[in-house]
């Protein structure tokens, strides 16, 4: 699955999970929402949860093989998300591991929502692929291991909103 960042740079390159991305040949950077593709575009806003009925098909085409995800400050994304095309899902409830955000629900960096994302439609190994290059990669899975496991055995949204509404009645 191809993955595309619309990346607005208004983070510290240092840390960006982006750039690292990029820089991996894992990613492709966009600095423009014109030039950025379509695709299933991770969007925390999006009424619709991200579930394994998500998943390219043989008759989908290109659109459907490609993760979109914005990289900006949480105080402009939910007003950037909306500009970009494709279908908009949410991710369900997930802990970040990065140092940054360790152990706070819904706050993923870009490499971590890809990550969940990919679980969630089967792609386990490219998830794995995409976190080994960073210290704590293996974290973001260690902490997320069963609500991912759960997550990816679901049939449709409805059923992760299901899986989500166990965790979050537990916070």
């Amino acid at each position: 699955m191809e993955l595309h960042v619309r990346y607005e740079g208004d983070d510290d390159p240092d840390k960006c999970s982006a750039r690292k991305l990029a820089r991996m040949d894992e990613a492709e950077l966009h600095r423009a929402t014109r030039s950025t593709p379509p695709g299933i575009v991770l969007n925390p806003f999006a009424e619709q949860a991200l579930s394994p009925a998500d998943r390219p098909t043989a008759g989908d085409g290109a659109r459907h093989s490609r993760l979109v995800a914005l990289d900006c400050s949480w105080e402009t994304a939910e007003r950037e998300a909306f500009d970009l095309e494709g279908i908009h899902r949410s991710l369900p409830f997930l802990v970040a591991g990065n140092p940054v955000n360790y152990g706070t629900a819904f706050q993923l960096n870009t490499v971590e929502a890809f990550a969940g994302a990919l679980v969630i439609l089967g792609e386990r190994d490219h998830a794995e692929r995409i976190l080994s290059t960073f210290s704590w990669g293996h974290t973001f899975l260690e902490l997320n291991e069963e609500p991912l496991e759960r997550y990816a055995n679901c049939d449709d949204s409805g059923d992760i909103i299901d899986v989500q509404d166990d965790y979050l009645a537990e916070e």
